[in-house]
């Protein structure tokens, strides 16, 4: 494990990071569990579930609870460590339009991705937690409360693939399974349950998959690839685009499995790079056909929209 995995930041060990990394996941999931069945959430957090006004989206308590309970134990158990914890719940405090945070080492954290989900009961929302370094996830975890999975994702020191698996609260161990489907006619297709337009059913409509299903939250499509249920997710920005912390945890824990996430022509993603929105066609697949996934989707939208920028 320790091979494929680059440098932490001094003073912290992978073991270490690991076990803070499970307490504070679990206990997020006990939180939001909590919420959702409309019951007392353990560690002292406020019973009532307000609903607010986010800007680019819902925000509950839930989402205030668990921020602060996974920034709080972050800086509990590493307190020297030299690293920045950017929330979705804290970006409009700590960021200026065009200006990256300064830090080698940066933690992009959404503690409620599929906040939509989680109101409307489906069960289908998940936490992120990504370690970044120079703009590119070198860590990620992605926690599905009510599945009771935690899966992590150590990408390897090249970039690529790594080591990715799954944790129930036992610890008992799966290893990550994506599918060895490869031509396009077989590849089954995860897409979002709450952000759908007619370009994108136009851009769907052009590959020949073989089947599709709906999932809400990012964490919880990437987990359906994981698993090998499925083989590939696309993001089309509309009149809004995933943000970093949508996106930087399951890339982690993708890229470290053997899979891949790139824009419709090939360019890797960026985080903290001033500009927090991903926006673009993005491509997320099991790896095998990915290459002629994005050809195929670059060469649609030239024709169903040829001014859109992938």
């Amino acid at each position: 494990m320790m091979a494929a995995f680059p440098v932490l930041p001094s003073g912290v060990t992978l073991d270490a990071l690991l076990d803070v990394l499970r307490r504070l996941s679990w206990g997020a999931a006990d939180i939001l569990r909590a919420y959702a069945r409309g019951q007392q959430p353990p560690f002292g957090f406020p019973p009532v579930l307000n609903v607010e006004d986010g800007g680019s989206g819902p925000v509950t308590g839930a989402d205030l609870a668990v921020n602060q309970w996974l920034i709080d134990g972050l800086a509990q158990a590493f307190a020297a460590a030299d690293w920045i914890v950017l929330s979705e719940e804290t970006a409009s405090e700590q960021l200026k339009p065009g200006e990256p945070l300064i830090a080698e080492w940066l933690w992009i954290l959404d503690p409620l991705d599929g906040t939509k989900d989680f109101l409307q009961g489906t069960g289908e929302y998940a936490v992120h937690l990504a370690l970044v370094r120079a703009g590119r996830p070198v860590l990620g975890v992605v926690l599905l409360p009510e599945l009771e999975e935690l899966w992590f994702g150590l990408v390897g020191a090249d970039g690529g693939a790594g080591e990715a698996w799954c944790e129930d609260r036992t610890g008992e161990r799966f290893a990550a399974a994506l599918s060895d489907r490869q031509p396009l006619s077989e590849l089954v297709l995860v897409a979002s349950r709450n952000h759908r337009d007619q370009r994108l059913e136009q851009l769907l409509a052009a590959l020949p998959l073989a089947d599709r299903r709906s999932m809400g939250s990012v964490g919880g499509k990437v987990a359906t690839i994981l698993r090998g249920e499925t083989d590939l997710y696309v993001s089309l920005s509309g009149r809004s685009a995933p943000k970093d912390w949508d996106l930087a945890a399951p890339e982690a824990v993708l890229l470290a499995a053997g899979g891949a996430i790139s824009h419709a022509d090939g360019r890797p993603l960026r985080y903290n790079d001033g500009d927090i929105e991903q926006a673009g066609c993005l491509v997320a697949s099991h790896g095998p056909a990915h290459l002629e996934l994005c050809q195929r989707m670059t060469a649609a939208l030239q024709i169903i929209d040829p001014d859109f920028v992938v």
